[in-house]
């Protein structure tokens, strides 16, 4: 029996030639510094520059045959072998720059969801962040509106081969709807697969670019785009807007329970009670809680979800909404503040969610 010591090993696998360029592979690195000797025990590892190396099987045999040829016949080869890791997919393919998704979604219509939004999108901005605003409520887009952008056409750009929309850039904001394709007093008659194609385009056939966040304007209830937005994006949470009122706060329920589904699996970062209380403007110590006073915060206990804010009812905030200038912007007025609160809120959650839970994956629904 041979002396088997690693030198000798490699001079042995020095004669086995690469079969794709001639080289041996001693010389290209593919034998790793990592030869082990257990008696007449062999063991080592290949590493190949492609996953799917054609030449893998080929070139174990004419190691182990090497071995055999130039030092003994008895010694038993173990080769492992060793694959490039393939590079990481980023979290969102359609959005490759985008950090977090953030969906703000109701149960229900008449709740303020679209307000929230984008109010929350202003705040988010004044905090320094690049921030997205996509109004995908196909059917009662309000964007347009409450960002004074009613007349807006955005125009198109080429990114390498590809023809692209340029979202509209207002308060600091990237923001793009439907709305700035259509009539604004024509009513969307579409089916639900043109809704759903059309949301798709406003993500994917759009030059975001670099987003800290990028908040949707989820449609009211549940369908078809909530389906297409899971499947198209990973989303990082879910914000759910309610008001207080029974009936509002079982829709809210339901839209818990969708994000939550084993299927779709998005992270519920907290709820928002709008029109929590109304103060007049005369009795500013006043609150009168016309639509009931704590449903958000109860239903936030039994469904084990922080409430992340409540939003009371104030005329300012109708006013800037129909201006086009929403509340937000002035961080320093009452309402103005409730919303500045609300995206340090989210941000809180968002940076807990990503210390403590797995990325967010597309979901893939089966047929």
């Amino acid at each position: 029996m041979a002396q088997l010591y690693p030198k000798l090993i490699l001079e042995a696998l020095s004669k086995v030639k690469y079969p794709g360029d001639g080289l041996d592979i001693v010389m290209k690195g593919m034998v790793e510094d990592d030869v082990r000797i257990n008696g007449q025990k062999v063991t080592f590892t290949l590493a190949f520059q492609k996953k799917n190396d054609p030449f893998r099987k080929s070139l174990a045999k004419a190691c182990e045959s090497a071995i055999h040829t130039y030092i003994d016949k008895g010694i038993e080869v173990n080769i492992e072998m060793k694959f490039p890791e393939p590079p990481p997919k980023p979290l969102n393919e359609a959005l490759p720059n985008v950090k977090n998704v953030i969906a703000v979604a109701s149960g229900k219509g008449g709740v303020g969801k679209s307000t929230v939004a984008s109010n929350l999108a202003i705040a988010l901005a004044l905090q320094g962040y690049k921030v997205g605003l996509l109004d995908a409520d196909i059917y009662g887009p309000s964007v347009p509106t409450m960002f004074a952008l009613e007349d807006a056409k955005p125009l198109m750009d080429k990114i390498g081969e590809k023809d692209v929309m340029i979202p509209m850039e207002k308060y600091g904001i990237k923001t793009l709807s439907i709305g700035f394709f259509v009539e604004k007093d024509n009513a969307i008659v579409w089916r639900g697969s043109m809704a759903t194609g059309a949301v798709k385009q406003l993500i994917t056939d759009v030059h975001w670019g670099e987003l800290d966040y990028f908040v949707i304007d989820m449609p009211p209830g549940t369908s078809d785009i909530h389906l297409t937005l899971v499947q198209t994006l990973a989303i990082t949470g879910a914000v759910i807007v309610s008001t207080p009122q029974s009936v509002a706060l079982a829709d809210a329920k339901r839209g818990i329970n969708m994000f939550q589904n084993e299927k779709i699996n998005v992270p519920v970062l907290g709820l928002v009670e709008n029109m929590a209380w109304f103060t007049p403007a005369e009795l500013p110590e006043n609150r009168y809680y016309i639509f009931g006073e704590g449903g958000c915060k109860t239903l936030a206990e039994q469904m084990e979800v922080p409430l992340l804010g409540q939003i009371p009812i104030v005329q300012s905030i109708r006013e800037g909404g129909d201006k086009g200038a929403p509340v937000a912007l002035d961080p320093d007025s009452v309402t103005g503040n409730a919303f500045a609160e609300l995206a340090t809120a989210v941000i809180e959650r968002v940076n807990y969610r990503n210390e403590n839970m797995d990325p967010t994956q597309v979901v893939e629904m089966q047929k």
